[in-house]
């Protein structure tokens, strides 16, 4: 028998309206178990035991297991952007703005094998919506490419490959919260960790 805990859905705020759509409801629920769980070991009746509703509900909104867990990715993907574009807005130096990204998304992912959950999955999903999974996930690069575009014309940092700074941040990020045999990560505190991952980072494409 899978695990079910309650807890806020990765990337979503706390909700105030008791009403939230029937699919948004599934969808919160298959966030939680998938990530809790794995994709192999959460059934569909699982998800609809979880969303306080019937199977054949569920199947209404989301004809399988596929569709509904890419729904699932490609929704928590927006939401990530969505958070990451609200970051990135205020008037503050491009740096102190990562630096923000940074611990934002190592606090949401510290208990997070994003990148095994997403292999994991790859199997039993089509080319199509494997696509539309790596389309979200670009969407997300891109919140970050923007912000180096814009410092660029601003003449706050000098002319870069945005694109691929983008992604390498991105790669450095992903990093912060690997755990080690042992189970631990390379630093004490989400802090040092952003600090060591924005100076690697800084210092490789500005020199500074």
């Amino acid at each position: 028998m899978i695990k079910q805990t309650k807890g806020r859905v990765l990337g979503r705020p706390k909700s105030k309206d008791k009403t939230a759509p029937t699919n948004e409801v599934i969808l919160q629920a298959a966030t939680r178990l998938f990530f809790e769980n794995g994709f192999q070991k959460v059934s569909v009746d699982d998800i609809a035991k979880a969303a306080g509703m019937t199977k054949a509900t569920v199947y209404y909104y989301f004809d399988t297991k596929a569709i509904l867990f890419t729904e699932t990715i490609v929704s928590l993907m927006r939401r990530i952007r969505e958070r990451i574009v609200q970051i990135l807005s205020p008037d503050k130096p491009l740096y102190d703005r990562l630096f923000d990204v940074t611990i934002a998304h190592l606090q949401a992912t510290t208990s997070i094998d994003l990148e095994g959950f997403m292999r994991e999955s790859r199997s039993s999903l089509s080319e199509e919506q494997i696509q539309e999974m790596r389309m979200a996930e670009e969407e997300m690069y891109k919140s970050i490419e923007e912000a180096f575009l814009t410092a660029i014309e601003a003449g706050e940092i000098p002319a870069i490959n945005a694109k691929f700074a983008a992604h390498s941040y991105i790669a450095l990020v992903k990093v912060g919260n690997y755990k080690q045999s042992d189970g631990t990560t390379f630093f004490q505190s989400v802090e040092e960790t952003a600090k060591n991952i924005m100076d690697v980072f800084w210092r490789g494409f500005f020199g500074k």
